[in-house]
């Protein structure tokens, strides 16, 4: 059985200072906007964007512009623990990229998400009940994944299952399982392996399991 953390900053060292240390994410109250961006999520993968090139700097860690990444589905932690967690590291010092999930269009990582996926030094993906829905969220997991195993022990994960358990996201369940099998349409069941065996893999990595009271 895997080990858990207990929730706490212990595993996040202290951040070296940085000039700009304002946020340079994109953020976004979205209140009243969810419906609209599972409507863009649906339309988006008719569009792709033109990435040629950047993945094959997807791998170069010889600097970071982030000292975390945070992956997260909106829909389910927007608006209450990704918001606090954010405010905290932010408290904290570190400089924190937090995605805009409602702005992602085309079946490829590019431009500003793909670069701080690169230019992270720590990743905390927030499983969350739908993050499997959104195939973003999983093309954000394996390219996190893959880019901490080839940094040499440079770049780390901290997964944190938000009221899911560790099995959702490792699918021994259905929860997962059934949300990225609805994908294989569009993405073709080559890419839906790449995010099952990152998921799998990253699932079993130490993390903390929250789950909300009441």
């Amino acid at each position: 059985m895997d080990k858990k953390r207990n929730f706490g900053w212990g595993q996040l060292t202290k951040p070296k200072r940085r000039r700009g240390s304002e946020s340079t994410s994109r953020t976004n109250d979205a209140s009243g906007e969810e419906n609209e961006a599972l409507r863009r999520d649906s339309a988006s993968t008719s569009r792709t964007d033109d990435v040629s090139g950047e993945e094959n700097e997807a791998f170069n860690t010889s600097g970071t512009e982030y000292d975390v990444f945070l992956s997260f589905r909106g829909l389910d932690t927007r608006n209450n623990f990704t918001d606090c967690l954010y405010r905290r590291l932010r408290l904290a010092g570190f400089h924190v990229f937090l995605d805009n999930e409602e702005l992602r269009v085309g079946k490829e990582i590019g431009g500003e998400v793909l670069k701080a996926l690169n230019k992270s030094r720590i990743y905390i993906p927030i499983f969350s009940h739908n993050y499997a829905a959104s195939s973003w969220c999983l093309r954000e997991v394996a390219h996190l994944e893959k880019c901490t195993s080839k940094s040499n022990g440079k770049k780390e994960i901290l997964p944190i299952f938000y009221d899911v358990d560790p099995d959702d996201v490792k699918l021994k369940t259905e929860l997962y399982k059934t949300a990225i099998a609805k994908h294989e349409e569009k993405f073709g069941p080559d890419e839906l392996k790449r995010w099952e065996a990152a998921l799998v893999k990253v699932a079993r990595l130490k993390g903390w399991d929250l789950k909300r009271k009441g």
